[in-house]
């Protein structure tokens, strides 16, 4: 298997983010990946991708993943049946932390029960 073959649940991940000026090569036994993610959460999941794949040290990929935007963790739209403690278990793999969300979005949400789909909440980096 080649490490192309290996990696490629990480290259997938790669053009579901539609990461920008992205690259691929492989030479001497090494993959060497690279691009522009939008955001910190997107670049967080691939290197959760490439550890679930190659270890937490993996010495067979060279990855060089940037981040376009680093104001907020992420963008999130709301879709029906979403609660902010879902979004907060999703982002942050702990649903309690849905007032960080509610706080970083008080210009849009009055209430931390009431979020309506269509809604593009920020998502603030982990605490």
């Amino acid at each position: 298997m080649s490490l192309h073959d290996k990696y490629n649940p990480v290259l997938k991940l790669g053009e579901d983010f539609n990461v920008k000026d992205g690259y691929v090569e492989e030479a001497e036994g090494v993959l060497k990946i690279g691009g522009t993610a939008a955001t910190q959460f997107e670049k967080d999941r691939m290197w959760d991708k490439i550890k679930e794949i190659g270890g937490e040290a993996p010495s067979d990929i060279e990855a060089d993943i940037k981040v376009a935007n680093t104001g907020y963790y992420h963008r999130h739209m709301v879709v029906s049946g979403d609660s902010l403690s879902k979004i907060a278990k999703m982002y942050y793999g702990d649903p309690m932390k849905y007032m960080d969300i509610f706080n970083a979005n008080t210009n849009i949400l009055k209430d931390p029960n009431l979020i309506h789909p269509g809604q593009e909440l920020v998502i603030p980096f982990p605490s």
